[in-house]
C-alpha cells in the first residue's frame, strides 16, 4: 500500500503512544454507515481489508491509519427541479407568491424525502503517523481532505499539536532558480513538467509538459516575473513526483528499481505485503522529509 500523495505535518510537541492506546482512542470514532436521514458519516476503518476490525497497523516505526467518509448523493439539479415543481404547484393552487424563507423550508423537506433513496459515495483517506520523527504524512491530493482526517484524529486523541512545515526560503523562488541555473539541491532532478504562475493577481499561468525546462523560452518566462509553483522531480532515483510550492507532493511513483525490490519482497499473504510496503513507505518518508526541508534553506524551528 503506497501513498500517491504526501502532505507532511510536523508535531509541535513530543508524542509517545502505543498501538493499543491508539486502538482504544479510535474505538469511539469508528465508521458506521449513514442512517436514513443523515447526509454523511466519517470514522475510522481498518487500513486493509485483511485486518478485520483492527484500525491501526504498525510497521517500520510508523502507524498506518485510514478514515472513511460516506456521503449521500443528492444531485443539485434534481433538488432544484423538484423545488420548482413544488413552488409552482403551491402558487397555482393557492394563488400566492412563495418567498425565500418558505422555499428554503420546502428544499429541506425535499432533501429529507430523498435521503432514504439516495446512493452513497465512499471515500477513504490514509495517513502514516511517525511519532519518533515527529511527523504525520497524509495521502491526500488536497489539504481539505487531509484536515478532515486530522480533525478526526484530534477528536479521537483529545489533542493534536501539529503544524504544516515552514522553510526559510520560498519554494517557488528556489524551484525557479533550479530551472534558471540548471542546478538543484542534492538528490532532486527536474523532469519535463512544471507550472509557472505570475505572483500578481492579474498574472497568468503557464503549464509545460514534455519540453526542455531549461530552454531559453522557459528562462524568458522567469525573466518576466513568473515563478515555478509546481515542478516534476525525481528524488534519489527512488521516487518521482510533482512538488508544489506549499511543499505538498502529488502523483508519487516508485522507480523501477524500488518497484522490483518490493515485488521481490512480496508475499501471497496480504498482511506480509502490507507490512513490507508500510515499512518501506515509512523509511522513504523519513529520508525524504529532511532532504526536502534542506532543499529550501532548512526548516523553521517553532
Amino acid at each position: 500500500m503506497w501513498f500517491k500523495n504526501l502532505i507532511f505535518y510536523r508535531y509541535t510537541e513530543s508524542t509517545d503512544y502505543t498501538q493499543d492506546q491508539l486502538e482504544t482512542a479510535f474505538a469511539e470514532h469508528l465508521f458506521t454507515p449513514c442512517k436514513s436521514q443523515e447526509l454523511s458519516r466519517y470514522g475510522w476503518v481498518p487500513p486493509h481489508s485483511a485486518l478485520d476490525q483492527q484500525t491501526i497497523f504498525s510497521s517500520g516505526g510508523g502507524f498506518l491509519i485510514t478514515a472513511q467518509k460516506e456521503e449521500k448523493m443528492l444531485p443539485a439539479n434534481v433538488i432544484k427541479r423538484l423545488l420548482n415543481e413544488r413552488v409552482s404547484q403551491i402558487e397555482s393552487e393557492q394563488a400566492r407568491k412563495v418567498y425565500r424563507k418558505e422555499k428554503l423550508q420546502l428544499k429541506d423537506e425535499i432533501v429529507i424525502d430523498l435521503l432514504p433513496r439516495a446512493f452513497s459515495k465512499f471515500q477513504q483517506t490514509s495517513a502514516l503517523l511517525l511519532p519518533r520523527e515527529g511527523l504525520i504524512v497524509v495521502d491526500s491530493a488536497n489539504h481539505k481532505r487531509a484536515e478532515e482526517l486530522l480533525n478526526l484524529l484530534r477528536n479521537s486523541l483529545g489533542t493534536l499539536p501539529i503544524v504544516l512545515p515552514d522553510v526559510h526560503q520560498s519554494p517557488a523562488v528556489v524551484m525557479s532558480e533550479w530551472l534558471r541555473q540548471t542546478k538543484t539541491a542534492i538528490g532532486f532532478t527536474p523532469k519535463d513538467e512544471c507550472e509557472m504562475k505570475d505572483p500578481t493577481d492579474e498574472g497568468g499561468t503557464i503549464r509545460v509538459k514534455g519540453d526542455d525546462l531549461h530552454s531559453d523560452e522557459m528562462i524568458a518566462h522567469l525573466d518576466t516575473g513568473k515563478q515555478v509553483v509546481k515542478l516534476a522531480l525525481e528524488w534519489d532515483e527512488t521516487l518521482s513526483f510533482m512538488l508544489q510550492d506549499d511543499l505538498s507532493i502529488k502523483r508519487v511513483k516508485l522507480s523501477d528499481e524500488l518497484s522490483e525490490t518490493l515485488n521481490q519482497e512480496s508475499s501471497e499473504d496480504p498482511l506480509v505485503r502490507l507490512d513490507s510496503d508500510t515499512a518501506r513507505l515509512a523509511l522513504e518518508c523519513q529520508r525524504l522529509y529532511p532532504q526536502l526541508m534542506d532543499a529550501f534553506g532548512g526548516e523553521v524551528q517553532r
